[in-house]
């Protein structure tokens, strides 16, 4: 169990680290080609030493009943993240590709009408997910890391943003929200911008489908619309 916490302190730090206030040192000296190989190489070693603790950590006890209600639940906010994740995808001025500032100055549509940071929030959705119907300490400790992680993310994403971005960022910042389904909530946006269109819909939909598919085939159990078929 000690050896996933400081696998997950290494994934999760150098994360942050490369991410924010190692990475213009680490451009500036190795430019961004080999920046970014370095980041990925680090990220998946890093991550599998997390899989591989994962897989050796004692399961122990469950700390709650996992009722089929609970399973349905889970399964629903699957879906949901799913979704979001498919979504990022379309239009995400945070994603460091050309005309990411023009991205940020268009109106906020599909997903990012209802939340700005629709990736990260689908990856603690999951990791919301697997502590709710894996609730031993290993999962619990896993699902943790990654919530830090993406939210963790989310906030520092900002905050660099905003930096090299400058004004399109904080634009964007003020027609969006970092929780999902603030605006609408709040009666800033209408309800009918919680339809993220259909392209993201159907993909999002088939991720859900696809993944909660292979989950047994991979080590897990029967999950998704799957366990009731």
């Amino acid at each position: 169990m000690g050896v996933l916490i400081w696998s997950l302190i290494a994934f999760v730090g150098t994360h942050f680290l490369m991410s924010h206030p190692l990475r213009g040192v680490m451009v500036e000296r190795l430019g961004e080609a080999a920046f970014q190989g370095i980041y990925t190489l680090i990220s998946l070693l890093s991550f599998g030493w997390v899989i591989v603790a994962f897989q050796a950590a004692p399961r122990g006890i469950d700390f709650w009943p996992v009722t089929e209600t609970m399973w349905i639940i889970a399964s629903v906010l699957m879906l949901i993240g799913s979704i979001f994740f498919a979504g990022s995808f379309f239009g995400n001025p945070a994603l460091p590709t050309p005309g990411a500032s023009a991205a940020a100055k268009a109106p906020a549509r599909g997903m990012f009408a209802i939340t700005r940071h629709p990736m990260m929030w689908g990856f603690a959705i999951w990791g919301i997910v697997h502590a709710l119907v894996a609730p031993y300490q290993a999962s619990l400790i896993l699902c943790a890391g990654i919530i830090i992680l993406a939210l963790g993310g989310s906030a520092g994403q900002d905050r660099k943003k905003a930096r090299l971005m400058g004004d399109a960022w904080t634009d964007w910042r003020k027609r969006t929200s970092f929780l999902p389904f603030r605006n609408q909530a709040t009666g800033r946006t209408s309800l009918a911008s919680l339809w993220p269109g259909r392209t993201v819909f159907l993909i999002g939909v088939s991720l859900w489908l696809i993944a909660s598919y292979l989950h047994p085939q991979l080590g897990g159990p029967v999950v998704g619309l799957w366990r009731w078929l």
